[in-house]
């Protein structure tokens, strides 16, 4: 992978400058003056009377832009940074809070949206601005960071129009794509440009890089992260993740083919409510011709046993078409259409199969219940179940730190996955107290003043950082 030095679409400030734009001559040159006698000028041409040559003003970017932007959203969001130096459980002085900013892609219409997991990392606050300028709080239902993905979700007025999803299996390097983003707070900007390639393998710093990136020449910038790279079909092809720092018009984009099932996981009931439907899907696109939108659709490639979805007769190849009122051209939509329903209630399902029509219903089980055993409370409490670890594994984080629990598993939907905390972080810190043992946590859970702690801060190490984060409420 080519090692390059660049930076995500993500900016934290807490100002930003404009820059005085440069007198022109005009503004300073002298006036001129015409005889009162001289021959008369000849006749000006109106500009509204010029014939109008292709292409017309209103092109295809105006048309996308048009219709889409209904569909994206602009995210603000807000973090707490210690000072540096002070002891992490009992900072010095006031922390600080800095802004940030970023983009989403509306992918439900009851308000669940999708953008990159470095908008919302260890941010305390989350705010999307509409197109209409309405405003609402965000929180994060679920992130997947190795794929630099996640999902937010706010409860708006009325059901938001959901973009399409196009492929990038056969985007074309010269191909016209369309950014639209929250370009450095600037909502709802729209930029245009060129696909530059395909494939690229960038590496962001030591600790992350992407591979197979769309690299394009659309103006994309500090704020764009999360928001669609289209084509001139209004198509998302991909979404928008880092620039080259320094450059011009070096941008990159995550082709939506790769994000397809990984948006399909952050959004499905696993995540939500912790059950399988015992499907494992296969995406599907064809392009008949190339200036003809692409057709997606969705097929059955395994049934797990003994699950809802065998239970349901569900048969490998099955083309599925909806599930209840949600027609399905992505996994994604598979998943959304199963959302938000009660454990035992019948869900209908139209597939196809061998080109036949058929009717199915699926009934999704109810999450098996918590463990008993040891940890049994922080199970129960946070959702969480965890190992004590010695110095050694949180020394590149602080040095000054005696041990953790290490996250083992992390139930979904659970208290700990809602404030971010993740399988594999070790757990150093709540409130005032380190976190070196169960008894620990469970001193700090079971307090008597617990409720004056809320929102609990948490400390974790994660990839060799301290990170921290809010525990909003605590059962």
């Amino acid at each position: 992978m080519r090692s390059v030095t660049l930076t995500t679409l993500l900016r934290f400030a807490r100002h930003r400058l404009l820059a005085p734009a440069a007198l022109s001559a005009a503004a300073v040159g002298l006036a001129t003056f015409t005889p009162a006698f001289s021959d008369p000028p000849p006749a000006a041409t109106a500009a509204g009377e010029r014939a109008v040559t292709p292409p017309k003003r209103r092109d295809r970017v105006v048309d996308v832009y048009e219709r889409l932007k209904p569909a994206v959203v602009n995210i603000h969001s807000e973090r707490t940074v210690a000072e540096p130096g002070g002891d992490p459980f009992r900072p010095a002085g006031q922390p600080q809070r800095v802004n940030g900013m970023g983009t989403g892609i509306v992918l439900d219409g009851r308000g669940y949206i999708l953008t990159n997991f470095h908008v919302v990392d260890d941010v305390t606050s989350l705010r999307v601005r509409l197109h209409d300028g309405a405003s609402h709080t965000a929180r994060i239902v679920s992130t997947d960071k190795e794929a630099d993905l996640a999902l937010i979700k706010i409860d708006p007025a009325k059901a938001l129009p959901v973009i399409g999803l196009g492929t990038s299996s056969d985007l074309m390097v010269g191909e016209a794509v369309i950014a639209i983003g929250n370009a450095f707070g600037y909502e709802h900007s729209v930029t245009d440009g060129r696909v530059s390639f395909k494939g690229r393998d960038v590496s962001l710093n030591k600790d992350m890089g992407y591979k197979g990136l769309i690299q394009t020449s659309a103006p994309i910038n500090p704020g764009n992260s999360g928001g669609p790279l289209l084509n001139v079909l209004g198509e998302v092809v991909g979404v928008n993740v880092a620039i080259r720092a320094g450059a011009q018009n070096i941008g990159f984009a995550l082709p939506v083919d790769a994000v397809i099932p990984r948006a399909a996981d952050l959004i499905s009931v696993r995540r939500k409510l912790g059950v399988r439907h015992g499907l494992t899907l296969h995406d599907q696109v064809t392009r008949e011709v190339t200036e003809s939108v692409s057709k997606r659709s969705v097929s059955v490639e395994q049934v797990e046993a003994n699950s809802p979805a065998a239970t349901a007769g569900f048969k490998v190849g099955d083309v599925l078409e909806q599930v209840d009122d949600v027609t399905v051209l992505t996994s994604i939509d598979f998943e959304r259409g199963l959302i938000d329903r009660p454990a035992g209630q019948k869900i209908p399902v139209k597939v196809k199969r061998a080109g036949v029509a058929t009717d199915l219903e699926i009934s999704l089980q109810a999450a098996a219940k918590v463990p008993v055993g040891v940890g049994d409370a922080v199970w129960k409490k946070l959702g969480v179940k965890v190992a004590p670890v010695g110095a050694e594994s949180v020394a590149k984080a602080n040095p000054q730190l005696r041990g953790g629990l290490q996250v083992m598993d992390v139930a979904a939907g659970s208290v700990a996955a809602t404030a971010g905390i993740q399988k594999g972080d070790v757990l150093v810190g709540l409130h005032l107290w380190e976190t070196l043992n169960l008894d620990n946590v469970t001193f700090v859970l079971n307090h008597k003043d617990l409720a004056t702690f809320l929102p609990l801060k948490y400390f974790v190490a994660r990839d060799g950082k301290l990170k921290d984060g809010w525990i909003t409420s605590v059962p």
